[in-house]
């Protein structure tokens, strides 16, 4: 029997290499910018075309590369930035592997022109499918410009398993941004489709945010820094006021390398405790400054996850900081009157002796039984004498009362005949629930899960026959998103129009709004904060329940826009609310899954009552 083991040729073997580190166009983006920053570049470009699919473009201003090192790179395990074994425990560059370029080379066609600040002319080499096809000397800027094209070219499966081009766009969105958060003294730049989405100058940190994410951040932002021997931590956390529903905004750097640690994000939701809802997420952008000897980061292809020497003691420091920063800057209650601003009008700066004691007048005369109107109104101004002796006159009046005729209640337990023909009466509890008398006792409703239901159902029907009645706005209102919702928005516009939203794109991640669902009724709607939700409620129902886009986006803009625990509600609106409830397909449970509806029998109540 010959020998069945052999060696991959090289083309194999990267394009092998080239699942685990190329997943998807963000993770050749990841890659570029990260060999840019390496390069000490302080100036890097990065332009993109229907998605990433046709093209990916870096432009940097590096250190640039010789003639060797330009065609070295693209070989396998090739790096500078790692020698011997030890070094693996030394690492501050971004890349070490030697693995990104190789893999890369081998799934797409790439163009790199660079060259070195002291070279008068600089290289381009192009390589398709692994296969350099040309190398030449050419003239082009200090740096490097690296092109690639066609990603997947000669994988289709994997082509095949990409996502629409607004998905994919928001996956670059995330590598981008986490990329300049880590860096905020490098000018970046993004284009999409000849569009340019970010224009990010050179500052600090909180700058870097703000330029991000939109500038009502500004005002979110509480400061944490943290000395320590083990770690040093500093960055920015959100206030509990602006907490989101979805994840999205949380950010941990290693090293200036972005990392995902459930147990670290733990450490700052434990610091928040009592001061959020357990649905909701803080923003926090945190850094953590530690001896690269204290960890590893070579456990994963896209070196994400970081191993730890101490991870207990940055637990303890990582919450321990945040918690500071609440309490130092009052985002926390405090019992320290001399810092709590409701009571600064509260206390006099007068001198004791100078206080006057308030007087106490009283009418000694004042009868409180004396048919007088004046005598009744000087009760009213004055307190009452108790030393006065009340007197006797008039005192059979008291019993008059009880010659007046009853007025008769209507009972609760009417004769069921006297039910079947009248309307119906509901009777609200505590503006939350709706409670009515059926044969076998009570049934109550709770009044916002059933409203969620029936906007949902209204809602999956505007979504399949695209004719959502639309409520025209007074005035239209302009929504500014954040580049990565502002996509997000962009993919779901038809859906959205197709429920009774009239809106359109109106400039950079900007859309007008100038209609709104007639089935959200005719209240006053603050259009920017319920197009927002319907957003971020979208985002979570993909992200936590892994639902249909139809699906999320029908319940997030019923939950969003059903009336509320609280909302006092009329006879007939009540008896409305009900009957669209019965006529629901599912009207027992709501859109959560939990029960709408509750009955309390007499057999039930009796027992309560320990009748036997």
């Amino acid at each position: 029997m010959t020998d069945i083991i052999h060696l991959l040729p090289d083309a194999v073997a990267n394009q092998i290499a080239a699942g685990e580190v190329v997943q998807r166009p963000a993770s050749a983006v990841k890659e570029l910018l990260e060999n840019s920053i390496d390069a000490g570049a302080d100036k890097i470009q990065l332009v993109i075309k229907d998605a990433g699919k046709a093209l990916i473009q870096i432009i940097d201003n590096g250190c640039g590369m010789s003639v060797t090192d330009a065609r070295m790179c693209f070989e396998r395990h090739a790096t500078s930035k790692v020698k011997k074994a030890e070094d693996l425990f030394a690492i501050r560059t971004m890349g070490f592997r030697g693995e990104a370029m190789a893999s890369i080379a081998a799934i797409a066609q790439v163009e790199m022109k660079t060259r070195r600040h002291e070279d008068e002319i600089g290289t381009c080499i192009s390589i398709e499918g692994a296969q350099v096809t040309n190398q030449e000397p050419v003239a082009t800027p200090a740096g490097t410009q690296i092109s690639i094209k066609n990603l997947f070219f000669n994988t289709p499966a994997r082509r095949n398993f990409l996502k629409s081009n607004p998905v994919e766009m928001r996956h670059i969105l995330d590598e981008f941004q986490r990329v300049a958060l880590a860096h905020p003294g490098v000018f970046f730049s993004l284009h999409h489709d000849g569009v340019e989405i970010f224009n990010l100058p050179k500052g600090n940190l909180k700058q870097r945010i703000v330029h991000l994410f939109g500038n009502n951040y500004n005002e979110r932002l509480v400061p944490v820094e943290e000395e320590t021997t083990i770690i040093n931590l500093k960055g920015y956390i959100g206030k509990p006021a602006f907490a989101k529903k979805t994840r999205g905004e949380q950010f941990f750097f290693v090293n200036n390398r972005f990392i995902k640690d459930p147990y670290l994000n733990h450490a700052v939701s434990s610091a928040f405790e009592e001061l959020l809802p357990d649905d909701s997420y803080p923003l926090y952008v945190l850094f953590i400054e530690i001896d690269p000897s204290k960890i590893d980061v070579n456990v994963h292809p896209t070196k994400t996850e970081i191993k730890y020497l101490d991870e207990k003691s940055i637990y303890a420091i990582m919450k321990s900081a945040v918690k500071r920063s609440i309490g130092r800057y009052n985002i926390a209650p405090t019992l320290d009157f001399d810092q709590e601003t409701g009571f600064s009008n509260m206390i006099t700066q007068k001198a004791v002796e100078d206080i006057v004691p308030p007087s106490i007048n009283f009418n000694p005369d004042f009868n409180p039984f004396a048919s007088d109107k004046s005598s009744v109104s000087g009760y009213a101004s004055s307190p009452r004498n108790y030393d006065a002796k009340p007197s006797a006159k008039n005192w059979g009046s008291l019993y008059d009362i009880t010659e007046q005729p009853v007025v008769e209640q209507t009972s609760i337990y009417e004769d069921e005949t006297v039910l079947e023909t009248k309307q119906k009466q509901y009777m609200q509890l505590h503006n939350r629930y709706i409670v009515s008398q059926i044969k076998s006792g009570l049934m109550v409703i709770d009044q916002q899960m059933a409203h969620e239901r029936i906007l949902y159902e209204r809602f999956l029907v505007h979504l399949d026959d695209r004719k959502g009645a639309s409520q025209q706005s007074l005035f239209p209102q302009t929504i500014t998103l954040n580049a990565n919702d502002f996509e997000l928005a962009k993919s779901l516009l038809d859906d959205i129009k197709s429920l009774g939203f009239d809106v359109r794109e109106f400039g950079k991640n900007t859309l007008v709004v100038e209609g709104v669902p007639v089935d959200l009724g005719s209240s006053n709607i603050n259009e920017t904060q319920l197009f927002e939700q319907l957003i971020e409620g979208f985002k979570n129902s993909q992200q936590e329940l892994k639902l249909s886009k139809r699906d999320s986006l029908a319940r997030s803009l019923a939950k969003n826009s059903a009336i509320k625990a609280g909302t006092s509600l009329g006879q007939e609106e009540m008896n409305t609310l009900i009957d669209e409830l019965f006529a629901c397909k599912t009207p027992n449970f709501s859109v959560s899954g939990k029960p709408i509806i509750q009955t309390i029998t007499l057999a039930e109540l009796d027992k309560k009552f320990e009748k036997s």
